[in-house]
């Protein structure tokens, strides 16, 4: 299935550095599978929270395709 919907690549952060630092802190003292569990619930609130299918699919094929870093 193919979508087409505009997804933001540019920041859209009102404080990207309190969120990464907030993310950060969620994490701290946690397991490497507390930590995988945590960021698998991080991602489904946040897709709830966008509600759009397809703009999620085109984030997932964004964050797919996009070179690593």
């Amino acid at each position: 299935m193919t979508t087409e919907a505009a997804i933001k690549t540019d920041s859209n952060f009102q404080d990207a550095d309190a969120f990464y630092e907030c993310l950060l802190d969620a994490h701290q003292g946690l397991s490497r599978e507390q930590s995988e569990l945590l960021n698998a619930r991080l991602i489904l609130i946040l897709a709830n929270q966008i509600g759009d299918s397809a703009v999620l699919q085109a984030c997932i094929a964004g964050a797919r395709d996009a070179p690593a870093r």
